[in-house]
């Protein structure tokens, strides 16, 4: 298998969003989605904590 630089498909803003969604979120999920090697979309569930 051949690795890919992340710069090559320009990828870097959307692994900046991956860790910004995951950094956002203080209880829940970040999901990526992935199609042929590259994200396509970013899921947050985030969960609320009442007490």
């Amino acid at each position: 298998m051949e690795k890919k630089k992340v710069d090559s498909y320009g990828q870097r803003d959307d692994i900046t969003k991956v860790i910004q969604a995951i950094e956002s979120v203080q209880y829940g999920a970040v999901s990526v989605i992935i199609q042929d090697g590259r994200i396509v979309q970013i899921e947050k569930n985030v969960k609320e904590r009442l007490r």
